[in-house]
């Protein structure tokens, strides 16, 4: 139990860190909240403000760089929201436009308002507070505000205010020595009794009496000598959240009642809050609970008028970091995340790094995934380069981030020009970035755009363009892109023609230089994607024409002298040959496997021919490696083979990278850092049971081969455990049958089944006994040799292979064992079985014994029929099965089991029962006053079982309607009572049994005449004669409803005797279709019909038939189809019951329905 401290520690106090390494405060303390420089500008840390008077706090955040408007909250103390004290004296005002601004304003200053107030602002990821303190000072000017103030309005009277300067003044100068003290109205409301509250207001002119209450209440009393407590409560406790806390005080009188209340509000006996009281000499009353952070509140004791208070603060556990910052070393450009792992969810962590605090910027994202707090940096650039940090209150890692500049590739060089005068100059370069920008020189000078040179830019292409060219404009030009430290130079040659006037013949010469990419001469090797430049100076007068050829194909011709003109017309292609004079340059941009072969220079004259060859060799990184697959799997690993790459790009395969990847996801791990030599490798460190793929690179010297395809998915897995208990249930002279339980070990790979294998004892040579997996647990083995001794082994299999086998612990010697017969009766044939006629008979009788016994069934000693009892045996049972049961299959069965001389037998009894007959010569004996004696025999046919009683029923003869006198009388007799006087009354009788009622009941031979009895009239009543041919009253009416609606058509008829009721459908009769139900409620007739069609309109009539003649009606049903669209309708009723007369309202379509106590429209 924790200790109660006299004051409570500040929250915010964070332990000692070493000298140099400042920690944030521990989250969700007033000092925690990540100070991000959200608020522009914040309310001042104290003011002083005079009781009674407005004061207006204003706090301005801005919200430039978030994505939403921020939150505000204004909180007094440590926990009490004022927003919910919203009012007349706590008002806020916000605007909002790009920056935030919240005022808080204050009015009418009251003792109560004094002490700590905190603003804070929070965004997504953000946050910011701001504290400050009022303290309160008296102020004369509050005595005088005007009379007709509002609770918290008015303004100064100045006119009373110099009167009663003036007066004061007076009566300072008169009566000096009689200066009376200032009274303190608050005192003077705590010391008087309620009653006194207004007298107290009308003399001191205070015109707010109920908030003044109000605020009395709240005010701290200064601690006085209680009279009910003994021991009164600690100022203030502290305890660790999830912990449990006691209360603890004394009172005075032991039976006193003691309430408790949690900031107001009375706290009840629970299973967290726990209130005893335990009797002393006095009494002492506890309250004890576990604290979370709701907890963190004021406590009150309350006895009678007396309290004490104290209040209880929760410390939170400090959050550890479970998961440290890995380093990050990445290029320009690239995305970082930043990951960490804290022991809670929900925990507030701070991020920064040694300079700045990196939310700031927009470019800094933070995310939270339960416990998982990641920093994103979305675009790495140079300045993100350093140490990056987390904090939370109980834990700190940082982690450095390296981040390095994004080399520039040139794809397209800048090419040498020769032009003459007024042509025009083009120099063109690509490289891969088609951001990057730049700048031109020309010997060194910078290139400025004017009327005749323009520079463009578009994509990864940047071009210089000099028109109508002259000759200063020759010289070295070069480009040079924007924060890169790379140049590309070429050089423009001004062509001036001469004439020679007197012309010389040298024969054409090739003079090749064998250095630089020439590995041998003649031969040049480069490397694909790179750029060819072969420069071939050519000598000869006049100028030869230069041909170019791979094998028998020209690719350029050219001649000086000839074309007289500049040979700039291929100058835009990947191969092409640049000329000038006494040089012939052959250019291949972005080399390619197919540029490989034999390539002739021939260069003629008037004066001879030159010839020379060259072999130029492509060398790539090689084709990826083809045909991954994986081979075997075990438990954690895999082996994996390939073949090697069809192509080594020209140069060796040094080796290969392998990674791998979960099925479903995007994200390679490598395999291995150093390049591996072999095409079969075997991986580790994997989970059983996950599907994986791998792909595999091809290294040469040149490079690193395309990713090869992407094997197919492999699992690994490893062999089931071996089977449990195996154990031989049955053995013959030439099988065995063994039984086990599945492994206990199964894994990943499932099971697909066992292998069962024998051997005979002392060989070494297992013999398969299942051609197939056995799916089950169990297995015959058959073809043994008898007398031999056998082992046995089980193994289980599945994908990985077999497991270890399951042996017996001691060979199975294969000999049949003599077991004597035994049935094994159910228990429910132990005693009569009956079946009613009708009924299948299904008798398994279970039995045992080796070798198989040989079951026969008798019948009353003699055997059985075949054709009319089925019979079928097995090795563990045998069955009678009678499909249909009949009166004569009623008997006594036997079972008879043989062994050779060995037998056994079971009786079952069979008796197969039927409804009884009606019982005979049922006569009426006797009949006195009200009642009538009456006889009868037992049925000749009782159904094969014992008749259990009978029912008798009696029948007026006018009505002739039955009803019942007796159920299950056992008796052969009964007696029908409270018979009417001068009614005549017939009797039948049902006998019952087992299966129930007789199916015909007999009839009284005679009938029961009840005499009148009593005076006679002189003139007797003759009785009207009520009988009348049957007449509709209320004809049926014709209808029109909507299909899918059930509906209801109704009449009323009378006639005597009840006439039959006949309804009919286009002069069809209805029968006992259940989509109809016909209703006869005295003389009302209903036909529902139940959801009916379109099919279900047309005409229908109803007919009423009895003896004196009929009388029929009949109406049109017209049922309508509802649309797509048509929204649907029905009629509610409100009530329960029959509403007689009402009306009720379908307010869709406008519609009355009427209900009334016979007819139902």
């Amino acid at each position: 139990m924790p200790e109660p401290v006299p004051a409570a520690k500040p929250e915010g106090e964070a332990p000692e860190e070493p000298v140099g390494e400042e920690l944030p405060p521990a989250d969700g303390e007033p000092g925690s909240t990540e100070l991000t420089g959200l608020f522009v500008e914040k309310p001042p840390e104290n003011v002083v403000a005079f009781t009674g008077s407005d004061i207006t706090f204003v706090a301005k955040v801005d919200s430039s760089t978030l994505t939403r408007k921020p939150a505000m909250k204004w909180l007094k103390g440590k926990w009490m929201d004022l927003g919910s004290k919203a009012g007349k004296h706590f008002q806020f005002k916000e605007t909002y436009d790009r920056n935030t601004k919240v005022c808080m304003h204050f009015m009418l200053l009251v003792p109560g308002d004094a002490g700590g107030y905190r603003c804070e602002v929070t965004a997504k990821d953000k946050c910011d507070s701001s504290t400050f303190e009022i303290s309160e000072k008296e102020d004369i000017l509050s005595a005088f505000k005007r009379a007709d103030a509002g609770e918290d309005e008015g303004d100064l009277d100045f006119s009373a205010l110099l009167k009663a300067t003036k007066n004061f003044l007076k009566i300072q100068k008169k009566k000096p020595e009689k200066e009376e003290p200032d009274i303190d109205v608050w005192e003077l409301l705590k010391n008087a009794h309620p009653s006194e509250y207004e007298k107290i207001a009308f003399k001191y002119g205070i015109t707010d009496l109920r908030g003044m209450l109000k605020r009395l209440k709240k005010m701290k009393v200064e601690p006085k000598h209680s009279e009910a407590f003994l021991k009164k409560l600690e100022s203030c406790y502290s305890v660790e959240k999830g912990k449990k806390i006691v209360l603890r005080c004394e009172v005075v009188d032991p039976d006193v009642q003691v309430k408790w209340l949690k900031n107001g509000q009375e706290i009840k006996p629970s299973a967290k809050y726990t209130l005893k009281s335990m009797r002393t000499h006095t009494r002492t009353h506890t309250h004890t609970h576990t604290h979370i952070i709701p907890d963190d509140a004021a406590y009150e004791c309350v006895v009678g008028e007396d309290k004490c208070f104290t209040e209880v603060f929760v410390k939170e556990p400090p959050v550890t970091i479970t998961k440290l910052m890995d380093d990050y070393h990445v290029v320009v450009g690239e995305r970082v995340e930043f990951e960490i792992e804290v022991s809670e969810e929900g925990a507030h962590v701070m991020w920064s790094d040694q300079e700045l605090h990196k939310d700031k910027d927009m470019k800094y994202r933070f995310k939270k995934d339960g416990k998982k707090h990641m920093l994103i940096i979305q675009e790495a650039t140079l300045d993100d380069i350093g140490m990056y940090h987390a904090w939370t209150n109980g834990g700190h890692t940082k982690g450095e981030l390296e981040v390095e500049e994004k080399q520039l590739e040139v794809l397209q060089d800048i090419a040498d020009l020769t032009v003459k005068a007024t042509d025009q100059a083009v120099f063109k370069c690509e490289v891969s970035d088609d951001k990057v920008t730049g700048k031109w020189f020309k010997d060194g000078v910078e290139v400025l755009p004017s009327d005749r040179i323009k520079m463009t830019h578009v994509g990864r292409f940047h071009r210089l363009i000099i028109d109508n060219v002259k000759p200063e404009d020759a010289g070295d030009y070069t480009f040079i892109p924007d924060g890169y430290a790379l140049s590309l130079s070429a050089k423009l040659n001004f062509l001036e023609i001469k004439i020679d006037y007197v012309p010389r013949q040298e024969p054409p010469k090739i003079h090749l230089d064998t250095t630089g990419n020439m590995v041998s001469q003649n031969t040049i090797i480069v490397v694909a994607g790179n750029k060819l430049r072969l420069d071939v100076e050519i000598t000869g007068e006049p100028a030869p024409t230069v041909v170019w050829s791979k094998g028998d194909k020209a690719i350029k011709v050219t001649g000086v002298q000839e074309e007289k003109r500049p040979l700039l017309f291929l100058t835009e292609g990947r191969i092409r040959v640049e000329s000038r004079k006494d040089l012939s340059s052959f250019v291949i941009e972005g080399a390619e496997r197919d540029d490989e072969g034999n390539y002739t220079i021939c260069v003629t004259n008037p004066a001879g021919e030159d010839k020379a060859v060259l072999f130029i060799k492509i060398v790539d990184v090689p084709d990826p490696p083809e045909h991954v697959k994986c081979t075997s799997v075990g438990e954690d690993c895999a082996t994996i083979v390939w073949e090697a790459p069809k192509f080594d790009g020209g140069a060796p395969v040094k080796g290969y990278l392998m990674e791998r990847k979960k099925k479903g996801s995007s994200r390679w791990t490598k395999l291995n850092f150093d390049v591996y030599p072999s095409t079969t490798y075997e991986a580790k460190r994997m989970i059983e049971g996950i599907l994986y793929e791998m792909r595999v690179f091809a290294v040469n010297s040149i490079g690193m081969s395309q990713p090869s395809l992407n094997s197919k998915p492999f699992m690994p897995i490893a062999p089931t455990s071996e089977p449990t208990r195996l154990t031989v249930h049955d053995v013959t002279d030439s099988t065995c049958s063994l039984k086990w339980l599945a492994p206990e070990r199964i894994g990943a790979g499932g099971l697909d089944g066992y292998v069962i294998e024998y051997c005979k004892e002392g060989a070494t040579e297992w013999v398969v006994a299942n051609q197939e997996l056995c799916e089950r647990q169990g297995f015959v083995v058959r073809g043994l040799p008898v007398g031999e001794k056998i082992n046995f082994r089980v193994v289980a299999v599945n994908v990985a292979g077999r497991s270890p086998p399951a042996l017996l612990s001691q060979p199975v010697t294969i000999r049949e064992i003599v077991e004597h017969p035994k049935i094994r009766l159910p228990r429910e044939l132990r005693t009569k079985y009956i079946r009613r006629v009708g009924e299948k008979i299904n008798l398994v009788v279970p039995f045992q014994g080796k070798p198989r016994p040989v079951a026969s069934w008798y019948k009353d000693g003699q055997p059985i029929d075949p054709k009319m009892v089925n019979v079928r045996n097995s090795n563990v049972d045998t069955i009678l099965f009678i499909r249909s049961a009949e009166r004569e299959h009623s008997g006594k069965y036997e079972l008879v089991l043989q062994i050779e001389n060995l037998e056994d037998r079971a009786t079952i009894e069979i008796r197969v029962v039927e409804k009884p007959g009606p019982p005979v010569n049922v006569r009426v004996t006797d009949v006195w006053g009200f009642n009538a004696a009456l006889e009868w025999e037992p049925p000749k046919d009782d159904g094969n079982c014992e008749v259990t009683g009978y029912t008798i029923q009696k029948a007026d003869m006018k009505t002739k309607e039955w009803f019942t006198v007796y159920e299950h009388n056992r008796r052969t007799n009964c007696t029908a009572s409270d018979l009417i006087m001068g009614n005549e009354y017939m009797f039948r009788v049902y006998s019952e049994n087992l299966c129930g009622l007789s199916e015909e009941p007999r009839l009284s031979k005679n009938t029961a005449v009840i005499a009148k009895t009593g005076a006679t009239l002189s003139n007797p009543y003759k009785e009207k004669d009520m009988n009348c041919m049957p007449k509709f009253t209320q004809p049926l009416v014709d209808r029109s409803v909507v299909a899918g609606y059930s509906t209801a058509i109704s009449c009323s008829v009378r006639g005597f005797p009840k006439p039959k009721i006949i309804w009919m459908k286009n002069r069809m009769i209805i029968g006992e279709d259940p989509k109809y139900l016909m209703q006869n409620n005295q003389g009302v007739l209903t036909l529902n019909i139940r959801k009916p069609s379109t099919f279900d309109g047309g005409k229908y009539s109803c007919m009423a038939v009895n003896e004196l003649g009929q009388d029929e009606v009949e109406c049109k049903l017209d049922v309508r189809g509802t649309s797509k669209g048509e929204q649907g309708w029905g009629l509610e009723m409100g009530g329960r019951g029959r509403d007689k007369g009402r009306c009720y309202r379908c307010s869709k379509l406008n519609i009355d329905w009427v209900y009334h106590d016979s007819i139902k429209y």
